[in-house]
C-alpha cells in the first residue's frame, strides 16, 4: 500500500472527512485533476485590481498588529546566531545603488537581498504569525506563516521606490490573502509529505505583493506567478536548523526576483496554478477549487478564519499546551521537584511536527513539546531568553524534559488536526494529579492580542536586540498610523542604525 493511500485510510477511520465546502473538489478529483481554467488569471486580476478601499477596516487593523509583529521579530532575529552569517552574505552585494535596509544594521542593499535577510530574521526565532485552518484535515497553524514572506519584500520595494504607507499596506494585504488562499486550497499531502509551506506557498505571497507594488498588468503578474512557482521550495526535515528560517527568507526574495524578471518581459506559464503539470498538481497532487476560485477577499483571511500571533518563540503547535501549563504551574504553585511525570496528549499532527524529543540546542527546542513543558515548570517563563543553547543544555532542563511524556491522545485526535486540543496530566509525588485542557492560545482570534499587547511583545523583541527605546516607540506609533504615512522613511530610520 502506498503511503498516501495508507494516510487516506487512517484519516477516513478517524472521521476526518472534508466539510461541505470541499465536496465539489473531492468529486472532481475522483474523475481526475480538477479542471479550473482561468485560475491563475483570476488570482492575477485580484492582485492588480484590488483597491485599498476594498480592504475592510477590521482587516486593516488586524494587519497592523502583524506588521508590527514582523518588524519586532526582525530586530530580535538580527541578533540571532544567523545574524552575522546573513550580514556577511548580503554584505557582498552592498553597493552605491542599494537603498533597502537590513533591519538592525546600517546596511543598504538591493531589494532582493534585503527581503532575504529580513525574512530570515523574522523567522529566526519561530515567533512569527501563523495562518489558521478551516478544514479538519489541515494541521492547525501550519498552513503558512504569512507575514514573514510578504512584509520584507514589500517594505524593501516601498523604501526603494518611496511608496506611501497606504501602498505598502495594500500590497501587504493582497500578498497575505493570495498566500493564505493558495495554502488553504492545496491538498494536505503537500505539507504531510514534507514540504514547508512557508517556503513554498510563501513565495506566492511575496510575488503578489511585489507584482502589485511594481504596478505590473495582469498578464505580467501571471508571469510573475509562473516564475515564482519555479523558485518555490522548502522541506520540513530542515525544522530545527538554520535552513528553516532560510526557507522564509528565500521565499521573500523569490517574489522580488520573479517580479523583476517579469517586468523585463520574461515569460512563464500563465496557468501555473491550475495546469495538469503545474504547481497544485506537482506539489500537492490535487487542490480544492472552492477554497480559492472566486474566494479571494471573500472573506479576507485576516477576518476569517484569522491569523494567530504567537505568545512564545516556538512552533505554534506548542502554544495551547504552554499557556495551560503556565496557568497550572502558577495556580497550583508547582515546583519541579514535586513532579513525577507530565503526560501531554495532543494529535498526530502535533507529534509529526514537534519532532525533537531530546533537543540539544535552541533551534531544536522550538520543535520540542518536552522542552516547552519543562522550561515552564522550571522557570515559569518561555521567552527569547529561555530559547537559547545555554538554557536548553542546562542539566536541570535536560533531566526534567525526560519526565515529559508527549503522546497522541484519542480525544485530541478526534477533535481534528485543525485544532490543537492539548490535554495535560501532571503526576505529583505522593499520588496527586493536576489536569488541564486547552484548545487555543493567547494570540488566537478567539483570544486575540490587542495592539497594545502586541506593542509589549514588540518592546520585548527590541529589548532583546538591545535596540534604542526611543526608536522602538517610534516604530510602534508609525505602524499604528501607517496608512497615512507619506512614505516609509520614519520606519527605515527607526529600524536601522
Amino acid at each position: 500500500m502506498k503511503r498516501r493511500e495508507f494516510c487516506a485510510g487512517v484519516m477516513a477511520a478517524m472521521g476526518l472527512t472534508r466539510p461541505r465546502l470541499r465536496e465539489s473538489a473531492v468529486a472532481q478529483n475522483a474523475a481526475g485533476f480538477p479542471n479550473v481554467p482561468g485560475l491563475t488569471r483570476y488570482v492575477s486580476e485580484f492582485i492588480v485590481n484590488t483597491r485599498y478601499e476594498d480592504i475592510p477596516e477590521n482587516v486593516l487593523a488586524l494587519g497592523r498588529k502583524s506588521i508590527l509583529d514582523g518588524f519586532g521579530l526582525a530586530l530580535a532575529g538580527s541578533v540571532s546566531e544567523m545574524g552575522p552569517l546573513v550580514r556577511e552574505y548580503v554584505g557582498r552585494f552592498t553597493n552605491s545603488t542599494g537603498r533597502a535596509s537590513i533591519i538592525g544594521s546600517e546596511m543598504k542593499v538591493p531589494a532582493r537581498f534585503a527581503a532575504l535577510a529580513n525574512g530570515i530574521f523574522i523567522h529566526a526565532d519561530d515567533y512569527d504569525d501563523t495562518q489558521l485552518s478551516v478544514a479538519p484535515d489541515r494541521v492547525y497553524g501550519l498552513l503558512t506563516h504569512p507575514t514573514v514572506t510578504v512584509l520584507p519584500p514589500a517594505f524593501a520595494l516601498a523604501e526603494v521606490n518611496k511608496y506611501t504607507g497606504r501602498e505598502l499596506t495594500a500590497a501587504y494585504h493582497v500578498g497575505v490573502e493570495v498566500e493564505c488562499k493558495i495554502a488553504e486550497a492545496i491538498s494536505p499531502r503537500h505539507y504531510g509529505e514534507g514540504f514547508h509551506t512557508t517556503g513554498t506557498i510563501g513565495s506566492f505571497g511575496s510575488a503578489a505583493a511585489c507584482a502589485r507594488l511594481m504596478r505590473l498588468n495582469p498578464r505580467q503578474t501571471a508571469n510573475v506567478i509562473g516564475i515564482v512557482a519555479a523558485e518555490a521550495g522548502g522541506l520540513r526535515n530542515n525544522f530545527g536548523s538554520m535552513t528553516k528560517p532560510f526557507h522564509a527568507g528565500h521565499a521573500a526574495e523569490n517574489g522580488v526576483v520573479a517580479a523583476d524578471f517579469a517586468a523585463m518581459g520574461w515569460t512563464a506559464s500563465e496557468e501555473i496554478l491550475e495546469a495538469k503539470n503545474g504547481f497544485f498538481n506537482a506539489a500537492g497532487g490535487t487542490f480544492d477549487p472552492a477554497a480559492i476560485m472566486n474566494r479571494l477577499g471573500k472573506p479576507w483571511t485576516f477576518a476569517d478564519p484569522g491569523v494567530s500571533i504567537k505568545p512564545f518563540p516556538s512552533g505554534s503547535l506548542t502554544h495551547p499546551a504552554m499557556g495551560e501549563m503556565l496557568k497550572l504551574v502558577r495556580d497550583n504553585n508547582l515546583k519541579p521537584g514535586d513532579v513525577e511525570k507530565v503526560d501531554m496528549g495532543g494529535n498526530s499532527g502535533m507529534m509529526n511536527a514537534l519532532l525533537h524529543h531530546r533537543p540539544a540546542n535552541a533551534l531544536q527546542a522550538k520543535f520540542s513539546m518536552e522542552f516547552c513543558m519543562a522550561i515552564l515548570l522550571l522557570d515559569r517563563k518561555a521567552g527569547l531568553q529561555e530559547f537559547t543553547d545555554a538554557v536548553v543544555r542546562r542539566p536541570d532542563v535536560q533531566e526534567l524534559l525526560r519526565r515529559v511524556n508527549f503522546y497522541v491522545n484519542d480525544d485530541s485526535e478526534k477533535a481534528g488536526l485543525n485544532k490543537m486540543t492539548s490535554i495535560l496530566k501532571i503526576h505529583l509525588k505522593g499520588g496527586r494529579t493536576v489536569t488541564g485542557r486547552a484548545e487555543f492560545a493567547k494570540g488566537h482570534p478567539s483570544n486575540p492580542m490587542s495592539y497594545d499587547e502586541e506593542a509589549d511583545k514588540f518592546r520585548g523583541c527590541a529589548e532583546f536586540a538591545k535596540w534604542q527605546a526611543a526608536k522602538a516607540e517610534s516604530v510602534i506609533q508609525t505602524v499604528k498610523a501607517l496608512d497615512s504615512a507619506p512614505d516609509v522613511s520614519k520606519l527605515s530610520a527607526a529600524l536601522t542604525r
